[in-house]
């Protein structure tokens, strides 16, 4: 009977023990969602800037003076942005998924808007020669938190638009493969996963883990 009564304790004393690894490891998680940072953007690579002046890109502009997040249409809404393409503002609740990261027609651009509050990176592009396009798209294919389509609507004389969160950089048609690589690395390297979108990942793990 008292080798019965010690074998029970012994157990009981195990699930304890398992119990409060348990909740300590759960405090630990709490704790560093609630207070590990977001990341902050970096800058942008100088060989990228070089890229871009050499292709005559345009400088990187924060286009809405406001940008909040949260603000969500009905589901499969339409929204008729002030600017294309859109960095900011309304966008449908279900975000486009993680995979793929390229696509070869255009996106639902409400749903492409609630990735870039996630703090993805959008690469936009149009009458970009086939090999510049697939240079792109390699570069597209090995990160996290990066999505590339087409756009017709890009404006006149742009044929690549890097998005971040209310955060845009265009260049023209003409731009190289080379050159195009360089800069969109350069940009997804400064903005992606970072707290310029209002729902950025937290901690050094966060640009790389999807949503």
């Amino acid at each position: 009977m008292a080798k019965t009564n010690r074998v029970a304790e012994t157990s009981r004393t195990r699930r304890g023990l398992a119990m409060r690894a348990v909740v300590a490891v759960a405090a630990v998680g709490v704790a560093y969602v609630l207070f590990v940072p977001t990341k902050r953007p970096g800058a942008i690579d100088p060989a990228a800037l070089q890229a871009a002046r050499t292709s005559g890109c345009g400088d990187v502009t924060h286009p809405a003076a406001e940008a909040p997040g949260g603000l969500h249409l009905s589901p499969g809404g339409s929204y008729d942005y002030p600017q294309h393409p859109a960095s900011s503002g309304y966008h449908d609740p279900q975000p486009l998924p993680a995979d793929p990261h390229v696509y070869d027609r255009p996106v639902p651009e409400t749903r492409a808007v609630h990735n870039l509050e996630h703090a993805y990176v959008l690469i936009y592009y149009r009458g970009l020669a086939p090999d510049v396009v697939e240079a792109i798209a390699g570069l597209a294919q090995r990160g996290s938190r990066v999505i590339m389509a087409p756009y017709p609507d890009l404006p006149s004389g742009t044929g690549l638009a890097l998005v971040a969160w209310n955060t845009l950089w265009e260049c023209p048609a003409g731009t190289s493969a080379g050159a195009a690589t360089t800069i969109a690395k350069g940009f997804i390297d400064a903005y992606r996963g970072t707290n310029v979108a209002p729902e950025a990942p937290r901690g050094f793990l966060g640009p790389f883990l999807q949503p």
